[in-house]
C-alpha cells in the first residue's frame, strides 16, 4: 500500500527550517525547488522531500557553497539525470572550499599570535 506523502505549509517548513517563508519562496523562484505544489488559492504546499532538500541547500550554504554553483548541480541533475556527474562536480566544490576554508585558518591563526604578542608587550609595559 502506498503512503500518500504528508503536506507542509511554507510557515510550518519554515519553522522546522528556522528559515523565512521569503528565502523558501526565493529557492523555488531560483530553481532551487522544483515541483511545488499549489493547493486553493496558488497556496503552496511542500512535502518531506522538499524538506530534505531545503536541509541540504542549508547545509551546502552553511558550508561555504553559493547559491549560482547549487544552481549549476540542479542544472547539471535537470539536464543529464546523473547522480555520478552531480556528486563529482559537488566533490569538486566541496575541495574548493576545504582549501578556502585552510587559507582561512592559516590567516586566522596568524591573526591570534599577532594580538597574543600584542597582549604580553602591553602588558609588559603595564608590569614596568
Amino acid at each position: 500500500m502506498k503512503t500518500v506523502p504528508k503536506e507542509i505549509s511554507i510557515g510550518e517548513l519554515a519553522k522546522k527550517l528556522e528559515m523565512s517563508q521569503r528565502t523558501i519562496r526565493y529557492y523555488e523562484e531560483i530553481g532551487l525547488l522544483n515541483s511545488i505544489k499549489r493547493i486553493e488559492a496558488g497556496r503552496r504546499v511542500y512535502t518531506e522531500d522538499d524538506l530534505r532538500r531545503l536541509k541540504l541547500i542549508k547545509r551546502l550554504k552553511i558550508m561555504g557553497m553559493t547559491l549560482s554553483e547549487m544552481q549549476e548541480l540542479e542544472a547539471m541533475w535537470t539536464i543529464e539525470k546523473s547522480n555520478d556527474n552531480v556528486l563529482r562536480r559537488l566533490l569538486e566544490l566541496m575541495g574548493n572550499q576545504l582549501r578556502r576554508l585552510e587559507d582561512r585558518i592559516t590567516d586566522l591563526n596568524i591573526l591570534r599570535n599577532e594580538i597574543l604578542e600584542y597582549q604580553k608587550r602591553i602588558q609588559s609595559k603595564i608590569d614596568k
